[in-house]
């Protein structure tokens, strides 16, 4: 049997005693903590007496009763196509850290770039109460019912708001940088046609090697078939690479895992990076610093890009801001130890 003599354990204060404690009306209270219209007219010294006496008295708001009250969920769907990689992991550390500070909780769905299953997500979520969606690297082919944001999103469509890099930008960057080192023969990774990036990457590299008078030899392109957060992609396709004995300085890989794997193929095949092959990655993730060398890169702001989308479904969501259908982000090129200037001499005596 409970023991009923002790005294029951306190969570936090209700609105009410709140509302005793400053001498305000609940609905003073309530409007100020709320942010409501009827708030403005408010004296600002009234307004922080109430966010003082809540945060000293532990004020907790009733959930339920704020849903019911307001007839919402505030519960957003983060949709991904996959969680564990150094990719998607970072963008929703930033889409959680915006919607938390907000009061929003999410649910996180991951459909491995299956359209049946992405779907059949999307209905679940919607019929579950979530208000919007954000995406990550995934492609939406019909625009949602919802508000949605699509984290490097490509495609038009209506009620939909892309946030992704500016690839031009990107690829000029690193084929600038790769020029200004003397390389002329440089081999590209293209990344997996499921990638929402791979299509817009791949383009912004041709329009940029063009604009340099650099080849692109179709014998030195190659592309990740599967969908493999490990280095075991970049190592696979840059074997294959060297194996056909053409020579190049540079390789520019679609992203940093990729570039890992690609760098463990060329040291086995007793070259050595970047003395006899420069190597670049995109993305700029946690471990890129550390590697040995460590890897010159393209940073996207992968946090950054989940804050500004989760700011921006909030917005969308509270009337705050009117849709927009793009919002472009600017890389960054960050030059660390994996490129240095082409040495076609001794690169093209180790493959003879």
């Amino acid at each position: 049997m409970p023991d009923r003599t002790k005294t029951p354990v306190r969570q936090g204060t209700t609105l009410k005693e709140l509302a005793k404690y400053l001498n305000l009306t609940k609905g003073t209270v309530s409007a100020v903590l709320n942010d409501s219209p009827y708030a403005k007219a408010i004296p600002q010294h009234t307004k922080d007496r109430i966010f003082a006496a809540a945060r000293e008295l532990n004020y907790q708001p009733n959930f339920f009763a704020r849903t019911l009250r307001k007839k919402r969920t505030y519960m957003v769907g983060v949709i991904a196509a996959e969680i564990g990689d150094a990719y998607g992991s970072v963008v929703i550390s930033g889409i959680e850290s915006v919607l938390s500070e907000c009061q929003y909780f999410f649910v996180t769905v991951v459909h491995h770039h299956d359209p049946q299953l992405l779907r059949q997500y999307l209905e679940m979520l919607q019929v579950r109460g979530s208000e919007g969606f954000i995406t990550i690297d995934t492609s939406v082919t019909q625009a949602p019912e919802l508000p949605t944001i699509a984290i490097a999103g490509h495609r038009q469509l209506e009620g939909v708001t892309n946030v992704r890099l500016d690839h031009v930008k990107a690829g000029r960057s690193v084929l600038e940088h790769l020029y200004q080192l003397g390389h002329r023969e440089i081999a590209v990774i293209k990344g997996q046609p499921a990638s929402v990036d791979s299509a817009a990457r791949w383009e912004a590299i041709e329009d940029a090697a063009r604009e340099l008078g650099i080849p692109v030899r179709s014998e030195l392109v190659t592309q990740l078939e599967v969908d493999d957060p490990s280095p075991q992609q970049g190592y696979r396709v840059t074997a294959a690479l060297l194996s056909r004995r053409i020579p190049f300085t540079a390789l520019f890989a679609y992203n940093d895992i990729s570039a890992v794997g690609a760098i463990r193929a060329i040291k086995e095949q007793g070259l050595r990076v970047p003395e006899d092959i420069s190597v670049v990655g995109f993305d700029d993730i946690r471990e890129a610093a550390y590697h040995l060398p460590s890897l010159t890169t393209v940073r996207q702001p992968l946090r950054r890009m989940g804050e500004v989308a989760a700011h921006m479904l909030i917005e969308r969501l509270e009337g705050k801001t009117a849709y927009l259908a793009e919002i472009s982000v600017d890389p960054e090129l960050v030059i660390r130890e994996s490129t240095t200037v082409a040495c076609h001499e001794r690169l093209g005596a180790a493959l003879a």
